[in-house]
């Protein structure tokens, strides 16, 4: 009998432990701990698209949710600029030089989509322009064109967070929660968010990425 009832409240305390260590684990990966949410809505964002069209040709906002989409033969988003073509959302409202800083969002790729950027953390020392570069190639999230973060991407939501330490000098990426990469800052006096569609090498005929629940955060004093 000594022996059954022990043998059950190893069981339980081993349930209990992993329970315990279950919760913990969540709350560690609660990526807001420690920041504050900042407002989001479209007096904090402008659309960067080709010049020559009208917005509502190369984005959407339906249901919550926004598509941006470019054709590799579109103008610039600007006249006259050396620039590939982009549909990108610029969050021109949060535009920082020191904190830490998160951008945090769902977002689909659809197959096919290769040979672009889909998140930029802009501003960098030259000769560089940017901090941070996500881009697609046949289905994977690179860093730039140089580590795979996620592979798998296509015709699937995913949770995107990015974390911006400007004075720690460095940018962490987590994929659904789950911490996936960490890269060197790369300088730069100002900072901010971009996402959607830019074109880099070897891009598709057509490009597309959708975004919902963005967020942005400020780390807390």
């Amino acid at each position: 009998m000594y022996y059954l009832k022990h043998i059950t409240l190893t069981f339980e305390f081993i349930f209990l432990s992993m329970h315990i260590i279950g919760t913990h684990s969540n709350l560690t990966n609660n990526l807001a701990f420690g920041f504050t949410r900042l407002p989001f809505n479209t007096n904090y964002y402008i659309n960067h698209k080709p010049y020559n069209l009208p917005l509502e040709d190369r984005y959407s906002f339906i249901n919550g949710v926004h598509k941006l989409w470019v054709f590799s033969t579109d103008e610039p988003f600007s006249r006259g600029s050396p620039t590939l073509p982009r549909s990108e959302l610029f969050i021109n409202g949060y535009i920082y030089s020191t904190g830490v800083w998160q951008f945090e969002a769902h977002v689909f790729v659809p197959h096919g989509t290769t040979g672009v950027s889909v998140m930029q953390v802009f501003g960098s020392d030259p000769p560089h322009t940017t901090t941070l570069m996500l881009r697609v190639y046949n289905g994977n999230l690179y860093y730039y064109r140089k580590n795979v973060i996620f592979r798998n991407i296509y015709n699937r939501w995913f949770r995107l967070n990015v974390i911006h330490d400007v004075e720690g000098n460095n940018v962490k990426v987590y994929i659904n929660g789950v911490y996936k990469f960490k890269a060197h800052g790369r300088g730069g006096t100002t900072h901010y968010f971009k996402c959607g569609v830019y074109a880099q090498d070897k891009d598709s005929f057509y490009m597309e990425s959708r975004w919902k629940d963005i967020k942005i955060f400020q780390k807390c004093n």
